[in-house]
């Protein structure tokens, strides 16, 4: 009798749990679902780190959310947005890989989706639309960051930080300085993405040299928008020589990149799913850095003194506490040496920018 009972009461919390998924949510989303941690683990899934999206529900939030779900070292997936998460988060939720999915609707939830974090990955703000620079993006997508930021300083301060939302050259340095003011910055723990332009570069050398681009390796420093995104073309892995016409045409190509994506899609977005996957492939870098796996390099833009700028994108090493190494440049060539000197007088101004925004 007893095993019925307990087998019977065992049935009765299968079903709660099953009805807790079905149940409206008492308020628009408190989490998807009343679930929370232990209960709702897919049996036999792996354990490992919290990860929160914020701008889950946007061009760039949507396929990186998709992606992170299907991340083996994700054991809880937190999608934030002001926007359309509770569909977003329902939908994600169905795929049958071991992370946990939850969703934070609203400025209200935010802390609640931070907390405990050990990654969080800030795709949120306004794309470029055509015709808009990136300095057009500036003053809402910097709002949109500080606010985040301040909820990452109170809620997970040592979570590591990916900055996505645009301009990367600025919004980094807002993100600091954010820090900065609450006591919690450790440049170690925050990162500019800028990993597209190193995808980019991979593929078009790819193209030029008939190879996989799997197989090519191009270093992209500087920063993340037009001619301060230097590709290192003299470093290129497998080693390579090309011709001048070949390094300007493949220089510009990375460099406008995004620009060829905003004008192809004619007014209905800008690089949203390769941005998406660029995010997915740096994320997961910093996870297996995260995890004590040797030899990760990545390029991101950080905090660095590679340069006499504040910030600037190179290759990095990651590791438990983030970033373990800032490495050197390496020799430049003439070309790269010119465009150097181009990059850091832009550089300079984005990052006095993303500075004077949060100090004025």
């Amino acid at each position: 009798m007893e095993q019925g009972g307990s087998s019977g009461s065992a049935a009765a919390r299968r079903m709660g749990r099953l009805a807790s998924h079905l149940r409206p949510p008492t308020s628009q989303m408190e989490e998807v679902s009343i679930l929370r941690g232990s209960n709702c683990r897919a049996k036999g899934a792996a354990p490992g780190f919290k990860v929160a999206v914020l701008g889950a529900s946007g061009g760039i939030g949507q396929p990186l959310s998709l992606l992170m779900k299907m991340n083996p070292l994700v054991s809880v997936l937190h999608l934030y947005d002001v926007v359309n998460t509770p569909g977003v988060t329902a939908d994600i939720s169905h795929m049958n890989t071991g992370a946990v999915v939850r969703g934070f609707l609203g400025q209200p939830q935010l802390e609640n989706g931070l907390t405990g974090m050990d990654l969080v990955i800030i795709p949120a703000g306004i794309p470029r639309k055509p015709g808009m620079t990136r300095d057009d993006l500036f003053n809402i997508n910097a709002g949109i960051v500080r606010t985040l930021c301040e909820g990452i300083a109170k809620c997970c301060p040592n979570a590591i930080v990916n900055v996505i939302s645009n301009p990367v050259n600025s919004t980094v340095p807002i993100a600091a300085e954010v820090f900065k003011k609450a006591g919690t910055y450790d440049p170690k723990r925050l990162l500019g993405v800028t990993t597209l332009d190193v995808v980019r570069a991979n593929t078009f050398v790819g193209e030029v040299l008939g190879l996989d681009p799997r197989d090519v390796n191009v270093p992209v420093v500087g920063g993340h928008a037009g001619v301060t995104i230097l590709p290192l073309l003299s470093q290129v892995n497998p080693p390579c020589s090309f011709t001048p016409e070949e390094i300007s045409y493949l220089t510009s190509r990375i460099q406008n990149g995004g620009t060829e994506v905003v004008e192809a899609k004619a007014g209905a977005g800008s690089a949203t799913l390769s941005m998406a996957y660029a995010a997915a492939k740096f994320a997961d870098a910093c996870l297996r850095g995260l995890h004590g796996d040797a030899g990760i390099v990545e390029c991101s833009y950080v905090d660095s003194q590679v340069t006499e700028l504040p910030f600037f994108a190179s290759k990095v090493r990651l590791g438990r506490s983030g970033i373990e190494e800032i490495l050197p440049l390496g020799p430049l060539n003439e070309f790269e040496r010119a465009g150097l000197e181009k990059a850091k007088k832009e550089l300079s101004e984005s990052i006095q920018k993303g500075v004077s925004f949060i100090n004025k």
